[in-house]
């Protein structure tokens, strides 16, 4: 099976990389598109040189391995997929042949998160708007795609995953809610910027507190971004539904 976990920056996707990673049956893949979003729109993100050296450039090859077979001899794979990377024209067919998931967060959480390791983030930044295009985009394939909130998941981590992988058609592995500190030979090279955290981790966080209060031009973002996140959050699996799994 290959999973595409499509998500924003700052909302868990790291961390559920690397649960997935941790299974023993799983290859991961750390945003493929990253260099061949940058290639296209001549963004200035931290480490862009780098980044740019170390993936394809063009998103037609991306899309060719992401459609490719499953790496490492392994009987899953887990791409992990920013939605903001993905423009209008570049490749979307391979997905057809993925279980897509869509992993969520409030934006305020998500603004609080991603302004100190980039400065001036915009809506489309954030990849709210584009999540939802692309999940009605696929929804209009078949069935809803999946979607997973990473507060929920933080709040019972193994309720949640269960849930995820019941959904998936997965076997839940204990595994999952464990991974060795230090990062994982996966990671993209922009990890030393972003990953800080998720690196010192051995698991999953406990649970998220209160929203963070924003002020001035971040609550503005939030708040533009609540129609999309909302429109999502109206698909999630429910805490109590993956408790009933458990």
């Amino acid at each position: 099976m290959k999973i595409a976990m499509w998500s924003g920056p700052r909302n868990l996707s790291t961390a559920m990389m690397y649960a997935f990673g941790a299974r023993g049956d799983c290859a991961v893949c750390d945003e493929p598109f990253y260099a061949a979003y940058l290639a296209a729109t001549g963004l200035d993100h931290p480490m862009r040189a780098a980044i740019l050296a170390a993936q394809h450039n063009d998103p037609a090859a991306v899309a060719a391995a992401c459609a490719g077979p499953v790496p490492q001899g392994r009987s899953h794979q887990y791409m992990k997929h920013m939605t903001h990377h993905m423009l209008p024209g570049f490749p979307l067919e391979w997905a057809r042949g993925c279980a897509n998931v869509f992993l969520i967060r409030h934006p305020a959480r998500v603004v609080a998160s991603y302004a100190p390791k980039r400065e001036g983030p915009t809506l489309e930044d954030l990849g709210f708007v584009q999540q939802l295009r692309l999940f009605e985009q696929f929804a209009g394939w078949g069935a809803a795609p999946l979607v997973i909130d990473s507060t929920d998941i933080r709040a019972a981590p193994e309720p949640m995953l269960r849930g995820l992988c019941e959904s998936l058609g997965l076997d839940f592995v204990p595994s999952m809610l464990r991974w060795p500190a230090g990062g994982n030979a996966a990671d993209g090279v922009w990890a030393a910027h972003w990953y800080g955290a998720v690196h010192r981790s051995s698991g999953f966080a406990g649970a998220e507190g209160m929203l963070p209060e924003l002020t001035g031009s971040y609550a503005e973002l939030a708040e533009q971004a609540m129609p999309s996140y909302e429109a999502l959050a109206r698909y999630r699996l429910r805490p109590d539904t993956a408790q009933a799994n458990d």
